[in-house]
């Protein structure tokens, strides 16, 4: 999910980030609607960043706040292994979010 996300926002232009999120609607809208719907919400806000430098962007995304916590959760879960259910998961993410 992450890397067909990422295909999105590392497009050189905003037709192809809009391509992009076709795609990752198509392949995974029905399962996480709730992504889709952040990324309609945030386009107009999102798109203006796509002007910039594809070097200058790399910066951008990758020191801003979102990041910075899928990083911590990403690393969260990595150490814990296996969950014996979703729910598991989705509570261990919900404390590290707390944190």
């Amino acid at each position: 999910v992450a890397t067909a996300m990422r295909t999105i926002y590392t497009a050189p232009t905003v037709d192809g980030a809009e391509l992009a999120l076709k795609e990752f609607d198509q392949q995974f809208g029905a399962q996480y609607p709730g992504a889709i719907d952040v990324w309609r919400n945030a386009w107009p806000e999102f798109v203006p960043f796509l002007d910039y430098p594809v070097e200058l962007r790399k910066i951008v995304y990758t020191t801003n706040a979102i990041e910075s916590i899928n990083f911590q959760l990403r690393k969260i879960t990595k150490n814990r292994g296996h969950f014996p259910d979703k729910d598991a998961a989705m509570k261990l993410l919900y404390l590290g979010l707390r944190n």
